[in-house]
C-alpha cells in the first residue's frame, strides 16, 4: 500500500526549529505552515523541494559520534545506528532514493544491515517514516511509533510528493515503555505537538569508559496550527526540560531528528579533530538546557499568534 503524509499546503513556509544546542535561533512560528517536515507552495512552486532531494547537496558521509552510535543520515534529515550486544537499532529511515543511502551508510561504518533489530521512528511525516517499509521487508526490523502517528502515516496522500510505502502497522509504543536489546535500554516519551503522537526517547551513549544519558526529542518543528496543540508543544518542552534538570542524572546528549537543530554537522567536525584530553563535542548538558528554553519562547510566541487567530 502507498499512501503520503498529509500537508497542509501553505505558502512557502519551512520551519523546522532549526537550532543550535547552546547557540543559535530556532525558526519563529508561523503564522500558518504544513504538517510535514517541508513545505509545498499552494502554487506549486519547489520551495526547497528540488534541494531537499538533491544527492549531492544531501549527502554526508557516514560517521561515528560515540562507541556505540553513528550517523547515516543526510544534511537536512538524520537518522542514525543505535549499535547493542543484540543488534542493530535504526532511529529515523528517511525518505524515498535516501533510504539507499541509509543502508549504504550502515554497511560503510561496518554493520550489516541485516542485522538490524528495530526501526524507531520519532512521528509520521513521510521524512522519518519513510524507509521503514523497505527495512521491514527487506531485513525484518520491527517498526515502532506511537498510535497517533500509525494514524498518521496511514493517512491517504494530500501530494504525490509525499508518498511512501506505508510498513505493516507493527509496534505501537506507549508513554513509559521501555525497550531492551542486548545491553541497550531505551525509555519513550509521549511527547505531543508537532504532531499529535510525537516520540521522543533516551538511552545511554558510551565514550571509552564514560556514559552519557542521551535524548531524541522527536518533534521539535513549529510547522502545526491551533491553540491546543501549542499547549501540547509547550507541555511537552517543560517535560522533557524537567527531565533533563533532574539531579545527578542530567540529559547530556542532544539527539536530533533534523541535524541542523543540534548543530549535529557542525559538532562532528570538531569530533574529528579532538584529542584524547579534549571533552566529547556532543556532551553539553547545559547546551540542551539553553536549546529548550529556546524552544519555549518560541512556542510561547506561537500560542500568542494562535490565540488570536483563535479570537481568545
Amino acid at each position: 500500500m502507498t499512501r503520503s503524509i498529509p500537508a497542509l499546503l501553505s505558502a512557502a513556509l519551512i520551519a523546522l526549529g532549526a537550532a543550535a544546542c547552546g547557540g543559535g535561533s530556532p525558526a519563529p512560528a508561523p503564522d500558518e505552515a504544513p504538517e510535514a517536515d517541508v513545505a509545498v507552495s499552494a502554487e506549486g512552486e519547489d520551495d526547497g523541494w528540488g534541494l531537499q532531494n538533491d544527492p549531492v547537496a544531501q549527502r554526508v558521509e557516514p560517521f561515528q559520534i560515540f562507541d556505540n552510535l553513528y550517523y547515516v543520515g543526510i544534511d537536512w534529515v538524520s537518522s542514525y545506528l543505535l549499535v547493542t550486544t543484540d543488534g542493530l537499532i535504526l532511529i529515523g529511515s528517511l525518505y524515498g532514493d535516501f533510504i539507499d543511502n541509509v543502508i549504504d551508510g550502515i554497511r560503510a561504518v561496518g554493520f550489516d544491515p541485516s542485522d538490524l533489530k528495530y526501526v524507531l521512528v520519532t512521528h509520521g511525516h513521510f521524512d522519518h517514516v519513510g524507509g521503514a517499509a523497505r527495512f521491514q521487508e527487506t531485513y525484518g526490523a520491527r517498526v515502532g511509533m506511537t498510535e497517533a502517528d500509525w494514524e498518521l502515516a496511514e493517512q491517504p496522500p494530500s501530494d504525490p510528493r509525499y508518498e511512501i510505502d506505508v510498513p505493516v502497522h507493527d509496534m505501537v509504543i506507549a508513554d513509559g515503555d521501555t525497550l531492551q536489546l542486548g545491553d541497550t535500554e531505551i525509555r519513550f516519551y509521549v511527547t505531543p505537538g508537532h504532531t499529535e503522537g510525537v516520540l521522543s526517547m533516551e538511552f545511554p551513549l558510551r565514550d571509552g569508559g564514560e556514559e552519557h544519558r542521551a535524548f531524541v526529542f522527536g518533534g521539535v518543528g513549529l510547522n502545526f496550527e491551533g491553540v491546543h496543540r501549542t499547549n501540547l508543544y509547550l507541555d511537552s518542552v517543560a517535560r522533557i526540560r524537567r527531565l533533563a534538570a533532574e539531579e545527578n542524572n542530567p540529559i547530556e546528549v542532544n539527539i536530533t531528528n533534523h541535524a541542523e537543530m543540534g548543530r549535529i554537522l557542525e559538532r562532528a567536525e570538531q569530533l574529528t579533530s579532538r584529542s584524547a584530553s579534549d571533552p566529547h563535542p556532543f556532551v553539553d548538558p547545559q547546551g540542551f538546557l539553553d536549546w529548550l528554553a529556546e524552544l519555549q519562547r518560541n512556542a510561547e510566541h506561537k500560542l500568542v499568534v494562535e490565540r488570536e487567530l483563535a479570537g481568545e
